[in-house]
């Protein structure tokens, strides 16, 4: 599979990063070395990681080759899901609007954890108040 054409893309979600090759083969996905469904074990992981290929009918026609670094399984899920996306695009520009529309697959989900502020518990939850 190493040494075939493929298309690459890189996803990104909280601190997680997907590096995707996208091979066209028989719809196997390995995720660091391992089949993705040894990887997630829920069912709404496997479904976000699929569903690029499932919006545009295409999940038996691309295998995908993914290293992730990072984050935990649900930002994996995310980013996996970006970085098939823009592989996808990379393969042929005229899916853009496709996996644009709805809830897009192309746009960086800017949320991530905030920072710990001084004098705070939390990020913004304070010590307890006593009156007396």
């Amino acid at each position: 599979m190493a040494d075939q054409q493929y298309y690459y893309g890189t996803g990104r979600r909280k601190t997680a990063v997907a590096r995707v090759r996208l091979y066209p083969g028989n719809g196997a996905i390995v995720v660091n070395g391992k089949p993705y469904e040894e990887v997630f074990s829920r069912d709404t992981h496997r479904q976000e990681v699929l569903s690029p290929l499932i919006r545009l009918g295409r999940e038996a026609k691309f295998s995908a080759q993914v290293k992730c670094a990072g984050g935990g399984v649900s930002g994996w899920a995310g980013a996996i899901q970006m970085g098939i996306a823009r592989a996808l695009v990379a393969s042929d520009p005229a899916v853009k609007p496709t996996l644009k529309r709805g809830e897009s697959l192309l746009t960086r989900d800017p949320r991530v954890k905030e920072r710990k502020k001084a004098g705070l518990k939390r990020a913004r939850k304070a010590p307890q108040f006593t009156k007396r």
